[in-house]
């Protein structure tokens, strides 16, 4: 499955664009990336539209304004890891012969409400009946899981420091980022707290964005293609339990391991010959975890990747290459697309001042609740 086409739109606040004017946009680009490909089914990645933007039914929204009438298209909705979803149904629609072309586009509207109503749709990402009606929130949870970190390795608290300095810097040269500023190490430990222990810059923030692909089979792209071709090598979905109360050990986010050991072997690879890494940096401690989950680090040690730019653009294991969703911004269910279209920007050298040097692999994950979803993909230069 190859990856023809690929668009996005600056992650930030689009006050005066629609949801659908913003799926638009970034179909175009894809499109228009892919040669002119026209897609027999289009998936449609999105989280809270129904709640903040009073819209279900986007398949057939999107489809429409699009001018698409009549070709297959439905929503897919996995919390933030509904854009790696939406992703690997569009792989295995190609995959199965279902498709020659299939068009996967996540969108998030997060400004179409403002205040507390904003806030409580982020809840809708824990456990209702036994969480959120107590008043739990992503952020609290990811406090949680640093507090217990803290407590079982005791690692210094301002090494997680390390991880927004490293999304920060690399998204000061991405014109797609909404935070084009570098952090400090001062900055860092001066941040107000916002669920103790974790910080302003320990949380990624939320914002509105588009990003799209166009996946196809290699014998069915244009003669001549503009640039080089990228294909998925691996692709893997895993679930595991919602509640924190429910697992085993809460810091072993077991679905976002079993998605990359799966999504491996199938690319035939080991995760140590990946050239970088789009994780899910929700919240410093996902990410220390995430590496962790992954391989790349032992138990309790993901911490001290972070350090010493091991992390960045020219270190051993570069991560959130455009940012992340620390600075670039987290739109929510378009994340995992977002995450895509950085990738294949790395593997066919068009990342610019971003780029990682002779990047030919990519591995990306991005996560649903506190991980209790876990969509990873292998990608790979042809």
């Amino acid at each position: 499955v190859v990856i023809a086409g690929i668009g996005q739109l600056p992650v930030g606040e689009h006050y005066t664009a629609s949801l659908r004017g913003l799926a638009l946009d970034a179909i175009e680009l894809a499109l228009q990336d892919a040669g002119g490909l026209k897609p027999d089914i289009l998936y449609v990645a999105n989280m809270l539209s129904p709640v903040l933007s009073h819209q279900a039914h986007l398949g057939a929204l999107i489809a429409d304004f699009a001018g698409m009438v009549g070709i297959e298209a439905s929503t897919i909705e996995a919390g933030g890891a509904s854009g790696g979803a939406a992703l690997r149904m569009g792989y295995l629609a190609v995959t199965a012969g279902q498709a020659d072309v299939v068009l996967v586009v996540g969108v998030e509207k997060i400004t179409d409400q403002l205040g507390p109503g904003n806030e409580a749709s982020q809840m809708l990402n824990v456990d209702s009946d036994y969480e959120a009606v107590q008043g739990m929130t992503p952020v609290s949870q990811a406090a949680m899981l640093m507090r217990r970190y803290l407590y079982e390795y005791q690692p210094p608290r301002a090494a997680f420091g390390g991880f927004p300095r490293v999304a920060h810097a690399n998204a000061v040269s991405n014109p797609n980022a909404m935070y084009r500023s570098a952090l400090s190490a001062t900055a860092y430990d001066q941040a107000s707290v916002v669920s103790d222990p974790l910080n302003l810059f320990d949380v990624a923030p939320v914002a509105d964005g588009a990003a799209a692909v166009v996946l196809t089979r290699r014998d069915f792209l244009p003669a001549q293609m503009p640039h080089p071709l990228v294909r998925i090598s691996g692709s893997s979905h895993s679930t595991g339990r919602l509640a924190l109360h429910d697992r085993e050990d809460i810091l072993d986010l077991e679905p976002a391991r079993r998605s990359v050991e799966r999504a491996c072997r199938q690319a035939g690879i080991r995760p140590g010959d990946v050239d970088l890494f789009e994780l899910y940096d929700s919240s410093s401690i996902i990410a220390a975890l995430s590496l962790e989950a992954a391989g790349f680090a032992q138990r309790g040690q993901g911490w001290r990747l972070a350090q010493d730019d091991q992390l960045g653009l020219n270190g051993l294991l570069p991560v959130s290459t455009f940012g992340g969703l620390k600075a670039r911004g987290n739109p929510g269910g378009a994340t995992g697309l977002y995450q895509a279209v950085e990738a294949v920007l790395q593997l066919r050298g068009a990342a610019g001042p971003n780029q990682v040097p002779n990047a030919s692999r990519a591995l990306i994950q991005c996560l649903g609740g506190p991980a209790a979803n876990a969509a990873t993909h292998v990608l790979e230069r042809i």
